[in-house]
């Protein structure tokens, strides 16, 4: 399985983002710490905001950040939210399917597959936020 650009995006924006919690970025910022498209950003960015995974301030000192704590920020959400079709195979017009084993097969690989997911949120998967905040050209992490 494959996940699209789409969600490949929106979880780094969120890792970016969880880098510096503490702050509002720019999604222009990101996309430079990844060599990315801002056109792109702007619709992953939309549609995390629609999600309630991410808030954004406009005017001047805006920019965007997380609207949960990372803790609260599932990646299987993540990945539902943004992925447009979760079926591993097409089986819809094969002339086999009401017959076919397979489509339980798959249906079963990807509900374990999203139930790995479902075990780990922003938090896990960005817990070095110093290392993090570095590898994308961030200020240093204020040490409490």
């Amino acid at each position: 399985m494959r996940l699209s650009r789409h969600t490949d995006y929106a979880l780094r924006v969120l890792i970016h983002l969880a880098a510096r919690p503490d702050r509002l970025t720019s999604i222009a910022e990101i996309a430079r710490a990844y060599s990315i498209s801002e056109n792109h950003l702007m619709k992953v960015v939309n549609m995390l905001g629609r999600e309630g995974f991410v808030r954004t301030v406009r005017g001047r000192g805006g920019g965007i950040g997380l609207a949960l704590a990372p803790a609260a920020i599932i990646i299987g959400q993540v990945v539902r939210a943004s992925e447009n079709d979760l079926q591993l195979a097409d089986c819809g017009e094969c002339v086999v399917a009401p017959a076919c084993g397979l489509t339980g097969v798959l249906r079963e690989a990807l509900d374990a597959f999203l139930a790995v997911l479902d075990r780990y949120s922003l938090a896990d998967i960005s817990f070095n936020r110093e290392r993090l905040a570095a590898l994308l050209g961030l200020e240093p992490v204020p040490q409490a």
